[in-house]
Parts: structure tokens; C-alpha cells; sequence
């Protein structure tokens, strides 16, 4: 018997010492893509609050009405210290992990390649396609390189299009459609 037990525990040892060649990460498809959620956020800054959503269904609710059903909040908990609410779906309500849009704010869920985002911010759209200006701005204010159309927005409100250092001379005519598309102008 301690010979068999032994044998096992050399057995485990040397079973632990072997190498696992690591292979590389698949790709997401678009069904795995669709699947995460993340290739679109939207923030509004409303009542000293920080309202998140990775739904655009619920953030274009919110816009109507300025509340949703179904939220989590964590006070203190944004990036200067206001309080951020994250808008749920019904699916959503009861989850303790795995919710897109507070995964991508804590950094655990990275965003899609073709990633749109708006922050809305004293009375201005904020529009993006870079993950990276997306989140300049949620500390910063403001991103460095911007295209700005007064009165553009769905009410007449001022959108900025935020640029990057590759792409700040030229006008962003795809960023431009998308957003149109989204709020349903022409």
C-alpha cells in the first residue's frame, strides 16, 4: 500500500512538471461577437449620476423617460467619484456577474473591433469609435482631437465626434452615418 501510494504521489509530481504548450486564443466569430455584447456602450450623465448601457433598446428608453426599470448602482464609484447606475435588462436583474456593460467599465470584457459608443455630457453628444477616447473621456472631459456639428443631434443638440491622432484630419463620414442611422436622421 506504500508503494501504490508512492508511485501516485511521484506520479502527480512528475505530471505537474510537464509543459502544456499554449495555444493562441480563437477568434470571435460574429455569433460569439454578438453573443458578449460589446461592441456598443452608451453613457448619459443625468442628476449627478453616471448611467451606463450596453442595450441600445433600454439606453433610448431612458432617454424618453429618464429612468429604467431594472438598474444596478454603486455610489462613489465612477471615475470622479459620482455614483454609477447600471441599466438592466429583465434578463439582466437577477445577475450577479456577466452584465457587457459593467465588465467593459471594470476592464473585463475588452470591446468589439468595431466598437460605437456616446457619452452625453453637458448637453452635447459625445461620439465614438475608439474604445481608448471613450474612456479619456470619462476622466478627462474631453478627448484631443474632436469634429464638432452644432445642432446636429436628434434634438438639436451640439455632437462631437471624437477623432484620433490617425484619423483627426479627415472627416469621420462613417462615425457621421453610423450615428444617423442610430437616431434615425438623414
Amino acid at each position: 500500500m506504500k508503494k501504490m501510494l508512492i508511485a501516485l504521489l511521484a506520479a502527480g509530481i512528475m505530471s505537474g512538471c510537464s509543459t502544456v504548450e499554449e495555444k493562441p486564443a480563437p477568434k470571435a466569430d460574429a455569433a460569439m461577437a454578438q453573443s458578449l455584447n460589446n461592441d456598443d456602450l452608451y453613457v448619459v450623465y443625468h442628476d449627478g449620476r453616471m448611467n451606463v448601457f450596453y442595450d441600445a433598446d433600454l439606453y433610448k428608453g431612458f432617454m424618453q423617460v429618464g429612468e429604467t426599470a431594472f438598474r444596478k448602482t454603486f455610489i462613489g464609484a465612477g471615475p470622479k467619484g459620482e455614483t454609477l447606475v447600471y441599466g438592466l435588462t429583465k434578463a439582466d436583474k437577477k445577475k450577479t456577474s456577466g452584465i457587457p456593460s459593467i465588465d467593459m467599465m471594470e476592464g473585463r470584457l475588452a470591446p468589439a473591433e468595431e466598437f460605437y459608443g456616446e457619452i452625453i455630457a453637458d448637453g452635447r453628444i459625445n461620439v465614438f469609435s475608439d474604445w481608448k477616447n471613450f474612456q479619456a473621456f470619462l476622466v478627462h472631459g474631453e478627448v484631443p482631437y474632436r469634429l464638432t456639428d452644432i445642432g446636429a443631434g436628434p434634438k438639436g443638440e451640439t455632437v462631437v465626434y471624437a477623432l484620433t491622432k490617425e484619423n483627426k484630419k479627415k472627416r469621420p463620414e462613417g462615425l457621421i452615418a453610423k450615428f444617423k442611422a442610430f437616431h434615425g436622421m438623414k
